[in-house]
């Protein structure tokens, strides 16, 4: 297993891209993006089951990113994993390529589902979930959401379901950054306690820092009932690595200068 200083490198690299797609693309959902940098690269570096050589394998564990505004996050995971060529990066949000600002499949490798329309991740997620438990297959599903989209009935639908089909290969991870789009998410719904919400209805949930990257590998890797879910809830910080940029909303719209790329490369990368 990849020990946590490498790890922290690979955040490290892949938030200093992110700023550097932002700023070329002058695309917004920067922070967002940021954010959940760290639960990527624990899932892709420790624990998704998946040939990047081979990325349509039957027999690969499935990982539906649900929050599409922050795509440019997977983009950069699976470059760096080979999934596709690390310069094609550069072709983020341009007419004609394969990365469009909302993941769409058939893009890129490595994508398994359009989303960004917030919610629908989950029971996306379910129904793969459900297949593979009806066919025998040994796959786990993943699926990614944001906070703010927790908000939204279909997510408590599938939440209430899953349990009910004893998908125990089923694992949500929560970005619980406390933002959205028009204020802090904890603020506009009752969020909290959000684990307790997810336990009772009758998940394994857990709760971790979504920085710390060996906590968040021993989430994913923890032992699990075969017939429960399993939901972990990440605390993170919009914008994370970045000081001028954490836990600011006017990131969630917009984006860096090149004074503001070079300044970021500078805190996150000290020893340079």
């Amino acid at each position: 297993m990849t020990d946590p200083a490498t790890l922290d490198r690979i955040s490290r690299t892949i938030r200093h891209r992110l700023i550097e797609i932002s700023h070329r693309a002058q695309t917004a959902h920067l922070a967002g993006a940021l954010s959940c940098v760290d639960l990527l690269v624990a899932l892709y570096w420790t624990r998704l089951r998946a040939d990047p050589a081979n990325p349509a394998d039957p027999a690969r564990d499935r990982f539906i990113f649900s929050k599409g505004h922050a795509v440019s996050a997977l983009y950069t995971v699976l470059a760096m994993r080979g999934y596709f060529p690390e310069a094609s990066l550069a072709d983020y949000n341009c007419e004609g390529a394969g990365l469009p600002e909302q993941p769409a499949p058939h893009g890129v490798p490595g994508v398994e589902w359009a989303t960004g329309s917030l919610g629908h991740g989950l029971g996306v997620g379910l129904g793969i979930a459900l297949a593979a438990q009806i066919q025998g297959a040994q796959y786990r599903t993943y699926v990614l959401m944001s906070d703010g989209e927790c908000q939204e009935g279909s997510v408590w639908e599938a939440a209430m379901l899953a349990p009910r089909l004893g998908l125990g290969s089923l694992t949500v991870m929560i970005d619980f950054n406390k933002w959205q789009a028009t204020g802090r998410s904890t603020q506009i719904m009752q969020m909290e306690p959000l684990a307790e919400k997810w336990r009772a209805f009758g998940w394994n949930a857990c709760e971790v820092d979504g920085h710390d990257l060996p906590a968040i590998v021993s989430a994913l890797h923890q032992e699990n009932p075969p017939d429960k879910p399993l939901a972990i809830v990440a605390h993170t910080v919009k914008g994370r690595g970045v000081s001028f940029i954490e836990d600011d909303n006017n990131w969630h719209y917009r984006s860096p200068s090149a004074e503001e790329v070079v300044k970021a490369k500078e805190e996150l990368f000290p020893n340079a």
